[in-house]
């Protein structure tokens, strides 16, 4: 059990640096808050929204994100791999995600949409059915990825080589081709 509980708006509030910990946010929405630096490690995020948020290099280890979205949010440097598996479940909108870690993350039908998720780091990820909706994923790894039925139709600057990750029936756009091609060193016209 989680000493604090909260079901509330936070609007405006400078968390950065500060250590928020064992606490309980249940469909709490944050607005223009920031979180840059914050230890927010062992909490609880059910049903929650961050909005405008900066959350960049922010520690989230042990902690459960349930249901949580993110909307105009910059999230730069997470290690997402380090918080609870159980019903992880996040949805991103808009968001900056560079250098992003997701290694062995199951993300299953995770929307992002129109994030830019540069130098990003998705190894060993499931990724099944997951979509990236006007997404720059410039150098941002993919390998020994579940690929599987994920949609990659307006995404750009993606790298993935189909030898090393699995992409069963994944969708691409002819444009995209390259981002599937592009290890064998040939030229697309």
């Amino acid at each position: 059990m989680k000493e604090e509980f909260y079901e509330q708006t936070f609007e405006k509030i400078d968390f950065s640096k500060q250590a928020i910990t064992h606490k309980e946010y249940d469909s709490c929405t944050f607005k223009n808050c920031d979180f840059s630096n914050a230890n927010l490690s062992n909490n609880d995020f059910i049903d929650c929204t961050f909005e405008s948020c900066n959350l960049s290099s922010a520690n989230i280890n042990n902690t459960s994100l349930k249901t949580v979205k993110f909307i105009d949010c910059k999230i730069i440097g997470v290690d997402f791999s380090i918080s609870k598996e159980f019903l992880f479940a996040v949805y991103f909108n808009n968001c900056s995600l560079n250098y992003t870690y997701f290694f062995k993350k199951r993300l299953q039908k995770t929307k992002f949409d129109n994030c830019q998720i540069q130098e990003a780091n998705f190894t060993e990820a499931d990724l099944t059915g997951a979509s990236f909706n006007q997404c720059d994923l410039l150098n941002t790894v993919f390998e020994q990825t579940n690929l599987s039925k994920a949609d990659f139709r307006s995404a750009e600057h993606f790298a993935i080589n189909p030898e090393k990750n699995t992409i069963k029936k994944a969708k691409f756009s002819y444009d995209g081709l390259r981002g599937l091609l592009y290890q064998y060193d040939i030229v697309i016209e």
